[in-house]
């Protein structure tokens, strides 16, 4: 199997062999096993010992759930000495009883086993991390391909940045097309055949919920969640209501919210926050609701890949990008009580800036950002699209963020 080193790897390296233990965050299927593979790679090219564990088979689930002296012993037995430096990569930890005393001894007792580990879902991981793990570990949240991923998983030879004529901005806007249409998850980008994604895409769903939500957190009517899943899906970059949803899905109030928590504990949708510095003219209390990944949105919505880009969809994929350049904490959009409105409002600590997202550049019009710029004395700003023409320095294409 080829191994793609992923952008992530450049901020996971520095953490290798420190006296913490590096926990990688991410829904199923996005790549967590790949990176895992591909440290594993990285590691035995420079001459260290390294052994993978993967928890989904039950022998090895049993023998770890047994505790850490049977996982030393274990580790001996393939040829670890005691004292020795060793690297042990633990896939889907979340299935053991108690990963956080695993962890956490292994971190105070046992400075020279260094763990690289992944979890599918942060729900799971939150139940089960009782006790402080605080200055032990590290996290790493893992999403779907980014488009520069992506060209690189399908071995385009193009590099965004250097592209400059019509050809070649054509063929990228092509290929970010493509992108949009099927999204990032890389069982899916690396399939040439349209019918194979979609087996694929819904297999991860169907993977998600029998593993995730229904073993994980109990969910008992699988149907309405289900049905929860297909109405957000049409609503990703609306505003939520609730109260509405609960009434379209006939899932109570509490229960809604329970779901919601749920999904983004397990990264498949983000509430984003209004960002708001004047509560009495900017909405300060209803998020919007977002899918990271626009393939999964799209088949959930219509059971099948929107061949044209709708606006919603197009919305979705810009999210998800910018979630892998600023993180999602960082990432708000803004309205006011004058319906005034912008996508995304990016705060990363240090500065704060605007983009808007049209599919065709031309649809866009300054008057939201002219008056977000008066009222937080802002200059940098952006317009992301895909078609038309750029009418000024301000208009990106997506790849270009």
């Amino acid at each position: 199997m080829q191994l793609h080193k992923r952008k992530i790897f450049s901020q996971i390296e520095p953490y290798i062999g420190d006296r913490t233990e590096i926990v990688l965050h991410g829904a199923r299927q996005v790549g967590k096993t790949h990176i895992l593979l591909y440290i594993q790679q990285w590691l035995s090219d420079r001459q260290k010992k390294v052994f993978y564990y993967d928890l989904e088979y039950p022998n090895l689930l049993r023998d770890l759930n047994l505790g850490v002296d049977v996982f030393v012993a274990d580790l001996t037995g393939k040829g670890y000495g005691a004292g020795e430096e060793v690297y042990a990569l633990i896939d889907e930890i979340q299935y053991l009883d108690n990963p956080s005393s695993f962890l956490k001894i292994i971190a105070d007792h046992y400075p020279n086993i260094h763990l690289v580990v992944s979890g599918s879902s942060t729900f799971d991981i939150k139940s089960k991390f009782t006790d402080s793990l605080a200055g032990r570990t590290t996290a790493f949240e893992v999403y779907p391909l980014s488009f520069a991923e992506f060209l690189e998983f399908k071995q385009v030879d193009l590099i965004p940045a250097r592209v400059s004529s019509p050809t070649g901005i054509e063929r990228l806007k092509q290929l970010y097309s493509e992108f949009v249409c099927y999204g990032g998850y890389p069982k899916v980008v690396l399939e040439p055949n349209e019918e194979k994604k979609r087996h694929y895409l819904l297999q991860v769903i169907d993977t998600y919920i029998r593993k995730d939500v229904r073993d994980l957190a109990h969910v008992d009517d699988i149907s309405k969640f289900n049905n929860l899943l297909e109405v957000l899906a049409s609503q990703s970059g609306q505003l939520l209501d609730i109260a509405s949803v609960s009434r379209e899905t006939t899932l109570s109030y509490p229960t809604v919210q329970k779901y919601l928590n749920i999904l983004e504990e397990t990264y498949v949708v983000k509430r984003v926050t209004p960002y708001s510095k004047s509560p009495s003219v900017e909405i300060s209390k209803n998020p919007k609701v977002f899918f990271y990944d626009s393939g999964l949105q799209s088949l959930l919505w219509f059971n099948h890949f929107q061949r044209t880009i709708l606006g919603s969809i197009f919305e979705t994929n810009v999210f998800g990008e910018l979630v892998k350049l600023y993180s999602r904490q960082s990432i708000h959009f803004w309205r006011t009580k004058a319906h005034q409105e912008i996508d995304f409002v990016i705060d990363d600590g240090t500065t704060v800036f605007p983009i808007e997202v049209k599919h065709t550049f031309g649809q866009f019009n300054t008057r939201a950002i002219d008056s977000f710029s008066r009222r937080y004395k802002n200059k940098h700003w952006n317009v992301v699209g895909l078609e038309g023409e750029k009418s000024s320095p301000h208009c990106i294409f997506p790849w270009e963020i």
